[in-house]
Formats: structure tokens, C-alpha cells, sequence
């Protein structure tokens, strides 16, 4: 038990660490436009990875996959579809506002949207429980953490007006557009979830075909990612074709290192999901009330320490400095306060 508990909380920090790392390559690749780097992030992390782990660990995958009903896949990929919506407002969020305050602000809302909505369709009156006065209680948490890191970005953009950083270290830039987006992605991106809910009856058939337990999950990732790549390639493609960026993959000066980087952001997202796939599954009842509220802090934290070692502050003051890690920090809180209620 110890063992598995230890191993189980070793996860889901590795997981969060792995996750909140996965934008730090795109500091690196300027020559490329946002367009470039995220469709070819998406396909290495949204197809490639995913569908490689689900036929090296999931007997007879198609045949699972011909013998589940139209209606579970059917699901899941709808769900897969709404994650990658929520997936292309976060890259343009992260864009926008830097990896510092985006993670705060789109995994503090989806930790409450992934946490309420199942309450609202399912059981409503577990609101009057003390449960759902928990759940009540970090909602209003990530509200007033999320107050603080829009009073951050904002004075930062202000102190950055006055004292401009270098092109190497400035952000996107346009922080009220950015903070709206990572609203967005907060909103659509807990849907990745529902797509498990929905793929219990993909899962079981996994396991029937002699799938390990704590991996047969993966053919609910294989089906909804590749619905996240029609969002994510979707959206990058038009962006490659109204900007006329397609030959930034040949013409840039780009080296093959640039193929290399945008395979690592895959690696670090997909094996954050994975990582804490099996974290939870080691927990047990304890994954959702402990793993994930570890998953999301350790995710919001490590976000942050890549945002100051890249420079998104460069130039802000110490009080929006100071906002942002209050903003943060109530967010981190909010998490586990959100965890005790769910």
C-alpha cells in the first residue's frame, strides 16, 4: 500500500512537472510563426504518441475499436473535439499572456468547470452538502485568483509600455484578448474529461482484450486526440494558408533541430497525461481527491518558474509581480479546496 501510494503521488508530480513544461520549447523556435509550431506539436503529441502507446499496450486495438457502440465513439469524439477547441484557445492564451499566467487562469476555471458540470447533470442537491460547499468554496477561490492574475497582466502590460523589453523576452502582447481566450480554453478544455466518462464501455472492452489496468485508458486517448488534432490542425492550417507561412517550414532558416523541439512539446504534453494516468490509477479513490489537485499545482508551478526563466516579466514591476503570485497562489489553493469538494 505505502509503495503504491508513494509511486502513485511520485506520478502525478512527474506528470504536472512534464505538462507544465510542454510550451518552454516554443521560446526556442522563434523562426517559426505560432501556426508552424503548433501543428507540428499537435501531431506529434496528438497523434503520433498517443496512437503508438495505445497499439503497444492494447491487444487487438482495432477490433476493440470495431466491437465498441457507434454512440460511445461517437462521444468521445465529440468531447475529443470540444478539448481541442479548448486546446487552440490555450496555445493562442499562452500566447497572448505568457505560460505564467495562463496555466493559473485556464487550470484553475477547467479544475472547476471538470468539477461542477458532472455535479449539475448528475446530482444536483450534492450542493447542500458539504462536498458542495467545498466545491462552492474553490469556485469562488479560482474567481478571486483569477481576479488577481487579470490585475497582474494588466499592470504589467502597463509597466512594459513604459519600460519596453527586448523582442527575445516580450509576450504576445493584447493581455484583455489574451485573458478572454485562456477563459475560453479554461471552459472547453475539461471536455478531454468527459471523453473518458463517455469511453467507460471503450475502456472495458480494452481491459476484456487484456489491456494492463492501468493503461487501458489509452484507446480513449487515441480516439478523442485525434479529434483534438482536427481542432488544432484545423485552425493552424488556415492560419498557415491566410498568412502565407507554410514555407516557414523549408524557407526560415529553421534547423531540423526546430522538428526536434516540436516532438519534445508532444513528449513533455502527452507524457504529462500519461504520467498521471497511471498516478491515479496507483491512488486508487485517492486520484481524483489528492493526484489531481497535485497534477494541477505542480503543472501551475512549474509554468511559472519556465515564465520567469524566459523573461515574460521582464521589465514589470513588483506589483504586478507580486499581484501574479498571489493570483497564483489562490489558485493552487482553490485547487485542493475544488478536490475536497469533488
Amino acid at each position: 500500500m505505502g509503495t503504491h501510494f508513494g509511486w502513485g503521488i511520485f506520478l502525478a508530480l512527474l506528470g504536472g512537472l512534464l505538462n507544465g513544461s510542454f510550451y518552454a520549447p516554443v521560446k526556442k523556435m522563434p523562426l517559426w510563426q505560432w501556426e508552424n509550431t503548433w501543428l507540428a506539436y499537435s501531431f506529434f503529441g496528438t497523434i503520433v504518441l498517443p496512437w503508438v502507446l495505445a497499439l503497444t499496450t492494447i491487444p487487438r486495438l482495432f477490433s476493440v475499436l470495431h466491437e465498441t457502440p457507434w454512440i460511445t465513439l461517437f462521444w468521445v469524439f465529440i468531447f475529443g473535439l470540444g478539448w481541442g477547441i479548448g486546446s487552440v484557445f490555450f496555445g493562442l492564451g499562452v500566447a497572448k499572456v505568457g505560460m505564467a499566467l495562463a496555466f493559473g487562469i485556464i487550470l484553475g476555471i477547467t479544475a472547476s468547470v471538470g468539477a461542477i458540470i458532472p455535479i449539475l447533470v448528475n446530482n444536483p442537491s450534492q450542493f447542500f452538502a458539504p462536498q458542495g460547499r467545498a466545491l462552492l468554496a474553490g469556485i469562488g477561490l479560482v474567481i478571486i485568483g483569477t481576479i488577481f492574475c487579470a490585475v497582474a497582466g494588466h499592470h504589467r502590460d502597463k509597466d512594459k509600455q513604459a519600460a519596453p523589453a527586448s523582442a527575445a523576452t516580450a509576450v504576445g502582447g493584447g493581455f484583455i484578448l489574451g485573458f478572454i481566450i485562456c477563459i475560453l480554453s479554461g471552459i472547453f478544455s475539461p471536455m478531454l474529461n468527459f471523453s473518458f466518462v463517455f469511453g467507460k464501455r471503450l475502456q472495458d472492452l480494452s481491459l476484456a482484450a487484456g489491456a494492463p489496468f492501468s493503461m487501458a485508458s489509452y484507446s480513449i486517448w487515441a480516439v478523442a486526440l485525434v479529434a483534438g488534432f482536427c481542432a488544432n490542425a484545423g485552425y493552424s492550417v488556415y492560419l498557415l494558408i491566410k498568412n502565407k507561412t507554410f514555407s516557414h517550414y523549408r524557407n526560415s532558416g529553421a534547423s531540423a533541430a526546430y522538428w526536434f523541439l516540436a516532438l519534445l512539446m508532444g513528449f513533455l504534453w502527452f507524457g504529462g497525461i500519461a504520467a498521471y494516468g497511471m498516478g491515479a490509477t496507483e491512488l486508487g479513490s485517492l486520484g481524483p481527491a489528492l493526484g489531481w489537485p497535485l497534477f494541477i499545482a505542480s503543472n501551475i508551478i512549474i509554468a511559472n518558474f519556465w515564465g520567469a526563466v524566459t523573461g515574460e516579466w521582464t521589465g514589470a514591476s513588483r506589483r504586478a509581480y507580486a499581484y501574479s503570485l498571489s493570483g497564483i497562489g489562490v489558485l493552487v489553493v482553490a485547487i485542493f479546496v475544488i478536490a475536497r469538494g469533488g
